[in-house]
């Protein structure tokens, strides 16, 4: 499952290694370099094609999108396996992070400098906005955050991507993501892969079952004809999907960032598992 030009040339695993949580909401995922970088590699040799991450300020454990931080990492990791490695963007009106900027320009700041030093082959750019709230806590009058990707905010993301030639990862919350992403796509960007988002633990989008899938893919076959897809999710394991995603020519993503908060597996044991079910299905 080599890297190649920025798209592997086989069914592929993404491994999502910790997200924004931090330790308190998932405490076995990574947040120093040296912890993100040995589990990069791990589930690299366990067979992941593509690795996703966030930096952190180890000192606070809140993320931190500084663009150095994310070159050690990255430096790191493929010092030791041939990958495609690439960081978030800030979670924009989530609260979660040391420093949430307003501007487009600075909330991809950090990407840009990372394709300007050919570091990365992706880049995340989720084209809509929508509601996080945890259904265990809408009882509890939780209002939850807004994901906020004002259309400055994806031009911005895509502009960077035709200017260095990287692919844009687009996460599908919800289907009008799909149809704004496709309207987007230019031809000088690389085509987008597209993320469809499903989750158990937030109230967005849909569950992981079959006749969601089925509804993505309607979709994508009508906007986006013959691009790249694959499932995963926010609180949320993706097994009931993952027969019917290879069977349709998918991909897979797993990992602590994707995992219900508080899980108690680790990226390592995630990747195995979803190797597992790959070769079953003679991928």
């Amino acid at each position: 499952m080599a890297a190649g030009e920025g798209i592997p040339s086989e069914t592929w695993l993404e491994v999502a290694l910790n997200g924004p949580w931090g330790p308190d909401l998932q405490p076995g995922a990574p947040v120093s370099v040296e912890a993100i970088i040995r589990e990069g590699i791990e589930v690299a040799e366990a067979g992941a094609a593509i690795i996703h991450f966030h930096a952190y300020d180890e000192a606070t454990g809140r993320q931190r999108d500084d663009w150095d931080i994310y070159a050690r990492i990255i430096e790191g990791i493929r010092s030791r396996v041939d990958i495609i490695a690439y960081p978030t963007i800030p979670l924009a009106g989530s609260g979660l992070g040391s420093y949430e900027p307003s501007a487009a320009a600075d909330r991809y700041r950090h990407v840009e400098e990372l394709a300007r030093r050919g570091l990365i082959e992706w880049t995340v750019c989720d084209p809509g906005t929508v509601n996080f709230t945890r259904f265990d806590r809408i009882g509890e009058g939780d209002r939850g955050f807004v994901y906020l990707n004002p259309g400055e905010h994806i031009r911005e993301g895509l502009r960077i991507a035709a200017a260095h030639q990287i692919r844009p990862s687009y996460a599908i919350y919800e289907p009008g993501f799909a149809r704004l992403g496709a309207g987007l796509a230019t031809d000088d960007i690389p085509t987008p892969i597209y993320r469809l988002m499903f989750s158990d633990e937030f109230a967005w989008g849909f569950p992981p079952k079959d006749y969601a899938l089925e509804a993505y893919l309607a979709l994508l076959a009508e906007v986006a004809p013959g691009a790249p897809w694959m499932i995963a999710g926010l609180g949320v394991h993706v097994d009931p999907l993952i027969e019917a995603t290879l069977a349709r020519g998918g991909h897979l993503r797993v990992g602590l960032e994707d995992a219900p908060l508080g899980s108690g597996s680790s990226n390592l044991v995630l990747a195995e598992e979803a190797v597992r079910h790959m070769r079953r299905l003679g991928q």
